[in-house]
């Protein structure tokens, strides 16, 4: 008897096929197939890799369905391969693809470089729907900078961002852990800015001499040694961030380039956590904002207890 009930469920644990009749999105399908899980069984179970359609694992939420495509969920991973190394989509439409960048990860590759990029990676992605699909770069983050980043399915729609950046992008917001007790609350660092022959970004004595740069900073928390800071940008600079803050006296840990001492995290204390901004082609606002890195508060963690 006990060898028959094990028979049943093993054929059980084989994978559920659907077919979509009507176009979808893949969590609000997934929600109607598996009306006895609730949301967040669901989404774990499409972070796992466990939800492929037309037999390719599908992690995002919003993937759009089209009548024909075959949904298949399975009980156990369908592959431990990485999907994605150091990114992970945040969005994809026909247009954009918003990703979170893990710190250590180039965002595009100079020419002498054949290492892995988020470039690299998400265009393997979009060819594999379609060998004619590439994408466009739109802005970057430096490798050991994390984050929220954007690009372009078209040369159109990456022209239509740059060149309106400063109208499209309605937040631009960072976490900076800097060295340091910063003693204002807030305050706002302007300056000129210039690269030297050495490809090290600095601010200008003189006005007018170089790119404008404007950074806002917020305190969020602060100790002797460290500080947590909240930073926005009114404009994007190469290295803006992190001259600005070795221009107040508080370098970016870990940022050796520009003044840091200390490297008590292992990699630099920066990380883009929000990004808002009008859709390019559809006027809508979308807004990504991402967790601050554990290991960004890592120096404040015995504060409370003492």
């Amino acid at each position: 008897m006990k060898k028959k009930a094990h028979h049943s469920h093993s054929g059980h644990s084989a994978p559920k096929r659907y077919t979509v009749t009507e176009p979808a999105e893949l969590l609000t399908y997934l929600l109607t197939v598996m009306s006895n899980m609730g949301r967040n069984s669901v989404k774990s179970i499409l972070a796992r890799g466990q939800v492929s359609v037309n037999d390719r694992v599908v992690t995002k939420y919003n993937f759009p369905l089209q009548p024909g495509h075959t949904v298949t969920i399975s009980k156990e991973r369908v592959s431990d391969e990485p999907l994605f190394i150091g990114l992970t989509i945040l969005h994809e439409d026909e247009d954009i693809i918003v990703i979170q960048k893990e710190a250590g990860l180039l965002s595009i590759a100079s020419a002498q470089e054949q290492e892995l990029t988020a470039y690299r990676q998400l265009m393997a992605h979009v060819r594999r729907d379609n060998p004619k699909h590439r994408i466009f770069v739109v802005h970057r983050l430096d490798r050991d900078t994390s984050g929220v980043m954007m690009f372009a399915k078209s040369e159109k729609v990456q022209q239509k961002l740059q060149q309106s950046w400063k109208d499209m992008v309605q937040e631009r917001s960072y976490i900076a852990l800097v060295e340091g007790q910063v003693k204002k609350p807030e305050g706002t660092i302007s300056s000129w800015l210039k690269e030297s022959k050495t490809l090290k970004m600095y601010s200008s004595p003189y006005p007018n001499d170089g790119l404008h740069a404007i950074t806002h900073y917020k305190t969020i928390q602060s100790n002797r040694n460290f500080s947590l800071l909240e930073i926005h940008l009114e404009t994007g600079r190469k290295n803006q961030i992190r001259v600005h803050m070795q221009d107040i006296g508080h370098s970016i840990v870990g940022d050796k380039k520009y003044g840091a001492k200390t490297k008590p995290i292992g990699r630099l204390g920066l990380h883009a956590r929000v990004l808002a901004f009008v859709h390019p082609t559809k006027g809508t606002d979308m807004r990504f904002e991402t967790n601050i890195p554990k290991t960004l508060l890592r120096p404040f963690r015995n504060d409370s207890a003492q």
